[in-house]
């Protein structure tokens, strides 16, 4: 005789016959009685986990030392970090006021000996030397030109952080496109802010300064050149120009092109030019027929002259 269905062991049911009733009876999962007869046992771990407290307390207490050793030795240096700092930038501005009054004094001299060297020559003869040292830059000109203005771009903010990302900078060769389009455009004269290039110019970068015959220059930028009418239209149609105009309009930075008159530009100091020289053999030439103490130089390699700008980029 077979059971009817609600006599069947309550244990081959797929489901408890009161949850609730089990739940009260049993509260607590049964990890929870493993967990405690371990401890009562005491078991390995909690052994290892008594030790290794003291370990990690040791740990922490020397790197808290070495922090606080390191935090003294920093506090304590400052002061002579700041002091050497300060003493470095009065050193500076010490020896950029003795090259300043330097260059002054050495203008004023060769105005002087400008004018004793007019008064010895002919009128003819000054004459051609003025215009030759106008020419090459060691004589100060005057005239009409245009001048070109070239600003940085104001910092930026990230996106994301919100931090400055920095300004979009005028590059050094951005000044040395400039002054070549000036010069092709048919400058006679050319000079950036205050300073007059010649034949023997550099325009160059040192970290993040811009220097021009190793003179130090900043924003603004302004390229001033003296030359005839034609030159502004000229450089306007230049690749430069138009490259510049670009750069503007996509990085923020300012260029303006400008004509000026009764513009003055400044006399470039005096080159230190070097000169090649042809070797001297101390021997006699083997054949005997050369002279003892002489040789002929060999053919000379000429290039082309480097340009004012310190050269195209």
């Amino acid at each position: 005789m077979s059971a009817a269905p609600g006599d069947r062991d309550p244990s081959t049911r797929p489901y408890a016959p009161d949850f609730l009733t089990e739940l009260f009876r049993n509260p607590l999962d049964p990890g929870y009685a493993d967990a405690a007869v371990g401890r009562r046992e005491g078991s390995p771990s909690r052994w290892r986990r008594l030790l290794a407290r003291p370990v990690s307390l040791v740990v922490l207490v020397v790197i808290g030392f070495v922090f606080a050793v390191a935090y003294r030795e920093t506090v304590a240096e400052e002061p002579g970090r700041a002091k050497a700092r300060a003493g470095l930038i009065a050193e500076i501005k010490r020896r950029e006021a003795e090259t300043d009054r330097l260059t002054e004094r050495a203008d004023q001299l060769r105005e002087e000996v400008g004018r004793q060297r007019d008064a010895a020559l002919s009128g003819s003869q000054a004459y051609r030397l003025r215009n030759l040292e106008a020419g090459t830059g060691l004589g100060r000109v005057r005239g009409d030109g245009v001048v070109v203005r070239l600003v940085d771009a104001p910092p930026d903010k990230d996106a994301v952080t919100g931090a400055d990302a920095g300004p979009s900078r005028v590059l050094y060769s951005d000044l040395q496109k400039v002054a070549n389009a000036l010069w092709a455009a048919g400058a006679e004269a050319v000079a950036i802010n205050g300073q007059r290039l010649t034949a023997t110019s550099t325009i160059r970068s040192a970290g993040e300064a811009i220097l021009v015959d190793y003179r130090p220059v900043t924003s603004p930028y302004e390229v001033t050149a003296i030359g005839p009418g034609s030159m502004r239209d000229k450089f306007d149609d230049s690749r430069a120009a138009a490259l510049m105009r670009e750069v503007a309009r996509t990085t923020g930075l300012s260029f303006g092109v400008k004509e000026a008159g009764d513009l003055t530009l400044p006399a470039a100091p005096q080159p230190r030019l070097r000169y090649a020289e042809p070797s001297v053999s101390p021997s006699p030439s083997p054949s005997g027929s050369g002279v003892a103490g002489s040789s002929s130089p060999g053919p000379s390699r000429s290039g082309p002259s480097p340009s004012p700008s310190g050269g195209n980029r």
